[in-house]
């Protein structure tokens, strides 16, 4: 009976030393990425016109109807900063706990999704709009005192402020959203679609990212999935 009463908790401290060292792999090489960044600033101008050509909304008009309200805005950037992490913990619980035959795909494609990221911030560094006032968009982490990377526009360490492409915030919560609309049974279970709108409208309002960032990320996340699905087979 004990031993049957420990295998949840052993699973969750397996998964939590898997995720964690597959975190450090990826920061490790995001951190490798950004020693090579020559061609970030030229790679924000190429986005910013595509985006114009394409007629996407305005990232700068929407930041400053936000900005209307600190409050509201002060509230982004602690979204910003904490919410993939603690929904990636939920969600993994979740399925852990209550849906333990759906953790295996959802890591698969976590993992893999991840990863396709990580090449694209090795093969196309992106000066975040946040970095490029002549845009006009500003920093509100800066702005408000709590921003994530500081002021300082130079990378230090494992940080690096030019993998915005593609936007791993956009990319893991629709994951996220499409994980529990799968695997959950209730009803309520459509109401994680409000996380992906409202990750997409807080990453482009603090100005760290452009909405092709985000449009990106869920490719990635879509060539993953069919990658993993494939491979299951």
């Amino acid at each position: 009976m004990r031993t049957e009463q420990r295998r949840p908790a052993v699973r969750l401290l397996h998964e939590l030393v898997v995720l964690g060292g597959l975190w450090l792999v990826y920061s490790v090489g995001r951190g490798l990425a950004g020693r090579h960044t020559t061609g970030a600033p030229g790679h924000a101008s190429d986005v910013w016109s595509l985006e114009r050509r394409l007629h996407l909304p305005s990232e700068a008009a929407l930041q400053r109807f936000a900005l209307h309200s600190e409050d509201l805005v002060r509230v982004a950037n602690v979204y910003y900063e904490f919410e993939h992490f603690v929904t990636l913990g939920l969600v993994s619980l979740y399925l852990l706990l209550v849906r333990p035959e759906k953790y295996d795909a959802f890591r698969r494609v976590l993992v893999a999704t991840t990863a396709l990221a990580l090449v694209g911030h090795v093969v196309y560094p992106l000066m975040p709009p946040r970095m490029r006032p002549d845009f006009g968009i500003v920093d509100t982490g800066v702005r408000f005192g709590q921003s994530v990377y500081g002021a300082d526009p130079h990378n230090h360490g494992l940080l690096n402020q030019y993998a915005a492409m593609p936007s791993m915030h956009v990319a893991w919560a629709f994951l996220f959203a499409g994980t529990v609309i799968w695997a959950a049974r209730s009803r309520w279970r459509w109401l994680m679609l409000l996380d992906p709108v409202a990750t997409t409208w807080v990453v482009v309002v603090t100005g760290n990212h452009y909405w092709v960032d985000g449009i990106v990320g869920v490719l990635c996340l879509l060539v993953a999935w069919a990658a993993c699905s494939r491979w299951r087979r």
